[in-house]
Order: structure tokens, then sequence, then C-alpha cells
């Protein structure tokens, strides 16, 4: 069935405790590559039949409105997921 797949990221300006515990815990399992670390949210909205520009207008909607919280979040991208249109 096909997906839409929404991201979402706090603002740059939000601090992000989630993602300092995880940059902070790296090194210690040997990933030493990584100097910090953002941790945000993916939605995964299944679609019946065919996703029409209509139905992505009302995801990006959806997104806006509902699934980020627009002082403290960017929605970073709404997309058709790329496995399911091939």
């Amino acid at each position: 069935m096909p997906r839409i797949i929404v991201e979402v990221m706090p603002k740059p300006e939000i601090l992000d405790p989630q993602g300092k515990a995880i940059a902070s815990a790296l090194p210690h399992l040997g990933f030493t590559d990584f100097s910090s670390v953002r941790q945000g949210r993916r939605f995964e909205l299944t679609v019946d039949g065919e996703i029409t520009e209509q139905i992505l207008a009302s995801a990006r909607t959806a997104a806006a409105e509902m699934l980020s919280n627009p002082v403290i979040e960017d929605v970073i991208s709404v997309r058709v997921d790329d496995e399911d249109a091939a």
C-alpha cells in the first residue's frame, strides 16, 4: 500500500536533550565520527489507493497542523515513500 513519509525535527534553537544524550554515548560505543546528534520523528501515513496531489496536500496540512508542534518543531519533508512508488 502506498505511504507518505512525514519527517519532523526540533527547531535549531530548541535544545535537544535526547540528541545530546545520544551524542555523548556514541564515542563510548566506538562511534567517534559524529560531532552532534539531533533526534526527530518520522510518521508513515498509509493510503488506500493511489497518492494524488490532493492527498499529498492533505498530508502536508496534517503535518503542519497536527503531526508537528510549530512552536518547537519544523516539518522537514512530506514525501511519497520511494519503496512504494517503485
